[in-house]
């Protein structure tokens, strides 16, 4: 991988002080989002971009509020944040709006996916390994719930730090089928 990395800066944020250092992978830039008291096994987030839930503030997901517990979490207790450029799960901003209208329309977050010519899931996660390998951590807490990433980095995972989020009028029906169809642990 051809990967140019910043230096470390320092993230004051309304959830507490952090790190932050970048990653660039061709067109992309990931970011690991750290306490200053990192150990080993390392309480990890592993979150994918999600423009839309992250800084709109919307309420058809529940990724911005998952990325706001994850960053409390990491505040309260050491550990980081590795947030990744894979928006609408890797199919992209205009993909994703246009994922958006069809599930206005009725279809629900796979089928649209599929009707756009996508998986379901279009992640992939050897980032997570380079950045983990850059800090030296064998070993993780994953806070998720997405079994998926379970099994799809090299690091130990010692536990799995649950993300419990309340459903909401919008988003219900979109957890549903992540819990029913993608075997996510809500």
């Amino acid at each position: 991988m051809n990967i140019e990395i910043s230096k470390v800066a320092n993230l004051p944020t309304k959830f507490g002080n952090f790190k932050i250092k970048a990653y660039k992978e061709n067109d992309k830039e990931h970011l690991a989002i750290f306490s200053s008291n990192l150990s080993d096994p390392l309480n990890l987030r592993i979150h994918s971009e999600c423009l839309t839930g992250d800084a709109l503030g919307s309420r058809k997901c529940d990724c911005g509020e998952q990325l706001e517990a994850a960053l409390r979490y990491i505040a309260n207790n050491g550990g980081m944040v590795i947030y990744l450029r894979q928006e609408g799960r890797n199919i992209g901003l205009l993909n994703k709006v246009n994922a958006y209208n069809l599930q206005d329309l009725g279809l629900d977050t796979i089928e649209a996916n599929h009707q756009l010519g996508f998986r379901a899931d279009e992640r992939t996660y050897e980032m997570v390994d380079f950045i983990l390998d850059d800090f030296g951590i064998k070993s993780v807490n994953l806070l998720t719930n997405n079994p998926l990433k379970l099994s799809s980095i090299k690091a130990k995972i010692v536990s799995r730090i649950p993300i419990q989020i309340e459903a909401n009028k919008y988003n219900k029906d979109y957890l549903h089928i992540k819990k029913e169809q993608m075997g996510h642990m809500l």
